[in-house]
């Protein structure tokens, strides 16, 4: 049997590390604001799996900056759509964190 997830780690994270703004929706439930974000849908043989990437100017750059507050990252990897590493949350998960090689979608503006 799993054992349950207490999100406090994580919330600190988003909040000290990420240096993300919240909303206390709540008893302590943080609604965090996250940046621009592009949302793309790919083939695949099951439906449902999701990621969660942010994206950024310069990896090394934006990995050297969160190591010095203890983020451990995955090997990046080379993909045709950018450089990609996962970010170890507290919790336990994994975040994407990647610089795209592709035009991106950001500054389009919703109408």
């Amino acid at each position: 049997m799993k054992g349950f997830f207490r999100p406090e780690a994580d919330r600190a994270f988003f909040r000290n590390v990420l240096g993300f703004k919240s909303v206390d929706a709540g008893h302590g439930w943080l609604i965090f604001a996250l940046p621009p974000g592009e949302a793309a849908f790919h083939p695949s043989a099951d439906n449902g799996p999701h990621e969660l990437y942010f994206m950024c100017d310069g990896l090394e750059a934006e990995m050297a900056s969160f190591a010095k507050k203890g983020v451990k990252f995955s090997k990046v990897q080379e993909a045709r759509w950018g450089s990609i590493t996962q970010m170890r949350l507290p919790g336990g998960g994994e975040v994407g964190l990647y610089e795209p090689k592709h035009p991106t979608a950001l500054g389009l503006g919703l109408k």
